[in-house]
Parts: C-alpha cells; sequence; structure tokens
C-alpha cells in the first residue's frame, strides 16, 4: 500500500495508506445461499447470509430461543446443540456450513428419550434436584449432558478416563468424569453439585 503524504506529515502524525485496489475483471460474488436442515424433526429450507451462525439462525429465523447466546465465543456453553447427535457449541458453526444436517435444541430434548411427549429424564432430573437457578445456562448443560451420556456409552474416553481403560465399552461415569465431561459449560450460580446429582439420577 501506498503512503500518502500531505502537508502535516512528519513525526508524530498519522499516516494514511490507500486501500490495496480490487480487481475490476471480479464481480462480488453471491452473499446469502440456501440451506435446508432438520430441526427438532422437522426440515427447514432458510436462505441464509453466510456470515449468519447457527445459534442465530436457530433464535432470529427459527424462533428457538432455548439456545442462549453468553460469550458468542464458544467459551461458556449456553449455546450448545446436538449436531447429528454430537454436542456442538452453536455460536461457532455457520449455518451454511449446516446444510443437511441433523439438529436438536433445548425445544426437541423430549423427543429424543420422552415418553408421549413428556420430558427428558435429564429435564425431569433438573426440575426435581433444582439443578439451575436463574436458569440461563440451563438450557445448554441439558444439551451436553445428553451428548455426554451419549459420548460415555459408545465409549469416548475424556481426560479423565483412565488410560489403562478397556476400548469399545462404555466408559463409567464417575463423578470425576461427569465434571470433565460438563466442563465446558459454565454456571455463573453455581449449580454445579445439583447438576452432577441430576445427572447421578438419570444414570442410577
Amino acid at each position: 500500500m501506498e503512503r500518502s503524504e500531505g502537508p502535516h506529515s512528519g513525526p508524530g502524525t498519522v499516516e494514511r495508506y490507500a486501500p490495496w485496489p480490487r480487481p475490476k475483471d471480479l464481480p462480488p460474488g453471491p452473499t446469502t445461499s440456501r440451506v435446508t436442515l432438520r430441526v427438532n424433526g422437522a426440515a427447514h429450507a432458510v436462505e441464509v447470509d453466510h456470515r449468519t451462525t447457527l445459534l442465530d439462525l436457530l433464535r432470529e429465523r427459527l424462533a428457538l430461543t432455548g439456545s442462549k447466546k453468553g460469550c458468542d465465543h464458544g467459551q461458556c456453553g449456553a449455546c450448545t446443540v446436538l449436531v447429528d447427535g454430537r454436542r456442538s457449541n452453536s455460536c461457532l458453526l455457520l449455518a451454511i456450513a449446516m446444510d443437511g444436517c441433523d439438529i436438536v435444541t433445548v425445544e426437541g430434548l423430549a423427543d429424543v428419550d420422552g415418553a408421549d411427549g413428556d420430558l427428558h429424564p435429564l429435564q425431569r432430573a433438573f426440575l426435581e434436584r433444582d439443578a439451575f437457578q436463574c436458569g440461563y445456562c440451563t438450557p445448554g448443560q441439558l444439551c451436553s449432558a445428553v451428548g455426554m451420556l451419549s459420548e460415555a456409552a459408545s465409549g469416548e474416553p475424556s481426560l479423565a478416563t483412565a488410560p489403562g481403560a478397556p476400548h469399545g465399552g462404555p466408559v463409567p461415569l464417575t463423578d470425576e468424569e461427569i465434571r470433565e465431561r460438563l466442563s465446558g459449560n459454565l454456571c455463573r450460580c453455581g449449580a454445579y453439585p445439583h447438576i452432577l446429582d441430576a445427572v447421578r439420577d438419570v444414570i442410577a
């Protein structure tokens, strides 16, 4: 880039730089695309801006406001959803990359393992154990816990899994395992002991 010299340039002055020229023969490309994804069992075909995150698509376009926008940087876990059965921070996923994916939010958890429209067992356990206070992190905590149970059942180890543990079988969910596997979901109210109790109730 070229430096723009002015009559007042010199020590202590701000130097202005001309922008890089854009090739005139390169037209701007499209900024939106149509994606089709299945959310809580229902198919949705949506035209989205390429910069739209899955979280914003769920909240702003599909009115599924259960998933919360906390840090918006993938650090707090409040926006956790299940993508093809795997828990994911929806604030870090571009909606355009979710084309063809199966998404489950907290609104759809009852259909994952609930009976005749009843609550998911973890949702009932959270209520019975008072595993929330303000409730802001609860949707992410629930989705993360559901994903965690599936991961442990399939034998996926965590940092807390003993190095010599047999591969392929279910991982025993000790308190240490549960805490490690849910460590990506933060609760500012400090309801962690009750969350642990709720998960214990479900796996008992």
